[in-house]
């Protein structure tokens, strides 16, 4: 049978000192919680989150064998959004969010996804776009239902270990998600 690690909680306070792996995942990935993915040390592990909460940069993941795996937001192109003033930034925003578009929002700049349709969008209502490569993480929305998904993580770790084949997805390169329902060790995996 196959050995995979299990990772089926967050650890409600993270200790980075204990960790034995990494999860290094876009933003679109860390919300998904039923899935196989591979660790930074090329172990596959399964992940069986609770639902309604996204994965966040620093947060980390328990196993069922009480391993602990940290996750790191993996960068992304985006387009990092500044205006003159707080007011231009808040109509932007606003903008933004009417088109219900994930918005990271920090202290005098909003960010997206790169996407040439809103940039040209937000260029019109006055703003300067640059582009970055960096981590995304989006607003939580209002419904989210953890205050855990609203704080911010400190970016002290290193993203250099997170490349961009540390992670399992299917966004323009024609792979298939691997879902919980297509192993049929799913339920009892050997640790």
């Amino acid at each position: 049978p196959r050995r995979f690690l299990r990772l089926t909680q967050f650890a409600d306070v993270p200790k980075a000192e204990a960790a034995t792996d990494t999860l290094c995942l876009p933003f679109d990935l860390r919300t998904k919680t039923r899935w196989m993915v591979k660790l930074a040390s090329g172990r596959e592990a399964l992940l069986v989150l609770p639902r309604g909460r996204a994965m966040r940069g620093g947060d980390q993941l328990v196993a069922a064998d009480g391993a602990l795996v940290n996750v790191v937001a993996a960068d992304e192109a985006l387009a990092h959004v500044t205006v003159a003033n707080a007011h231009e930034l808040l109509r932007v925003a606003y903008h933004l969010g009417n088109r219900h578009v994930a918005v990271e929002i920090g202290n005098g700049y909003l960010r997206v996804l790169q996407d040439s349709v809103l940039e040209n969008m937000v260029r019109g209502l006055g703003a300067t776009v640059e582009h970055v490569m960096a981590p995304f993480e989006p607003e939580a929305g209002a419904y989210a239902g953890s205050s855990a998904d609203t704080h911010n993580h400190s970016h002290d770790h290193d993203h250099s270990k997170c490349t961009h084949d540390q992670h399992e997805h299917d966004h323009a390169h024609g792979k298939s998600q691997a879902r919980i329902h297509d192993f049929s060790d799913a339920v009892n995996p050997s640790q």
